[in-house]
């Protein structure tokens, strides 16, 4: 097993996240136990120190079962993570509550790690306002080595991620965010990376095969990515982009079966990170797999001076994109819904008037009266 330096502490490379536990019967609540100690005890026993549930996993019950299952070791023989439930702006009211519950829950006295879940435009002003008192609360238990170590995940847009490291910045030591070599460019991960890197923040990655989006591609993108390192598998190959990115301390994979954690463990036995080269032909892949299903908007912005309704509708097509790049590769998209619950009713896709003065001056012809009408279909 990799491991990464962290402060005074070793942490495996590679992380166990418990957001894709084995379920009985397709309920999501209802986790396989079994199973899931047979692959905690794996893990453990060839190296994963890391483990990361949080609040709303498995409705509830990923960190009940999580600290069951680990509450056979040492507790010096891992670090456990988990997060203030944030993306509900319910409970925001509700820290000391909820903290203290979590507690319970995974039977423990404190927590390794411990994060402000998902930074994003949604609950951005909620988590900088001191009336809710989330950030002073979690300093607090900081303070009380309730919280060993403290740091946030992303999934907003960067000048989101800068608004909070404005106010938090300097207090916060790791930071989450969805990061892998389709959204190095799609998420514009490269650029919060080079945020962080400019404040010291080291970064832990979710979502590095995104969704598992990069574990199983079309047949011509996995000829090209095999061209590029034949021996390499192809989910192999997004972990092994990730290695080479500078900043990145720990990469969390949320493994649901046993083949899963078998290749996982294989790839992180030897440090083997792309080259220059390498890194240039994956990203054409990804800029190929990327416009497959995106709308070609370059965000100059001629549209915006036109619309009536002052719609910022570079930032819908990019939202758009999102969800479509998402829900065609598999998965589920939540980041779109978000963003958009946090812009004004009256500014959203659907007060589109249909006008097309817009597209008289986009220079790539995109059709956005239809892409905004589809939007409000698609996601609403």
């Amino acid at each position: 097993m990799i491991y990464r330096n962290f402060q005074d502490i070793k942490l495996s490379a590679l992380g166990y996240g418990a957001m894709r536990l084995p379920v009985i019967d397709g309920d999501e609540g209802n986790i396989d136990r079994e199973k899931v100690e047979k692959l905690i005890d794996r893990a453990m026993a060839e190296g994963i120190n890391y483990y990361d549930t949080a609040w709303g996993y498995h409705n509830g019950q990923s960190e009940r079962v999580l600290g069951d299952i680990l509450a056979k070791y040492p507790k010096d023989s891992y670090y456990f993570a988990d997060k203030f439930p944030g993306y509900d702006l319910s409970n925001m009211p509700k820290v000391k509550e909820i903290f203290e519950e979590q507690l319970r829950k995974t039977g423990r006295e404190y927590f390794d790690f411990y994060l402000f879940h998902n930074v994003c435009e949604m609950n951005i002003n909620e988590y900088l306002d001191p009336q809710y008192g989330v950030a002073e609360y979690l300093f607090e238990q900081k303070k009380n080595k309730r919280i060993r170590h403290l740091g946030f995940s992303c999934h907003g847009e960067p000048e989101t991620l800068n608004r909070f490291l404005e106010a938090y910045g300097d207090r916060m030591e790791f930071c989450q965010l969805q990061l892998n070599y389709l959204d190095w460019t799609f998420q514009h991960g490269e650029e919060k990376v080079r945020m962080l890197k400019e404040r010291n923040i080291p970064v832990w990655v979710m979502e590095p095969l995104r969704g598992g989006k990069l574990a199983k591609i079309k047949p011509d993108y996995e000829e090209r990515l095999r061209k590029i390192r034949p021996e390499e598998k192809v989910p192999a190959m997004a972990f092994r982009f990730l290695q080479g990115t500078e900043g990145v301390t720990m990469i969390l994979s949320g493994m649901t079966t046993e083949e899963q954690l078998t290749e996982n463990l294989s790839t992180f036995r030897e440090d083997k990170p792309l080259n220059d080269k390498e890194v240039k032909e994956l990203m054409g892949i990804a800029a190929d797999m990327i416009s497959e299903n995106a709308v070609p908007c370059t965000a100059c912005r001629y549209c915006t001076s036109h619309c009536p309704q002052e719609l910022d509708i570079p930032r819908f097509i990019s939202l758009y994109n999102e969800h479509f790049v998402t829900v065609n590769g598999g998965g589920w998209d939540f980041i779109a819904p978000m963003a958009l619950s946090a812009i004004a009713e009256d500014k959203r896709p659907a007060a589109c008037l249909h006008c097309r003065s817009c597209e008289q001056v986009c220079p790539q012809k995109i059709k956005i009266s239809e892409i905004m009408t589809d939007f409000v279909k698609q996601i609403g």
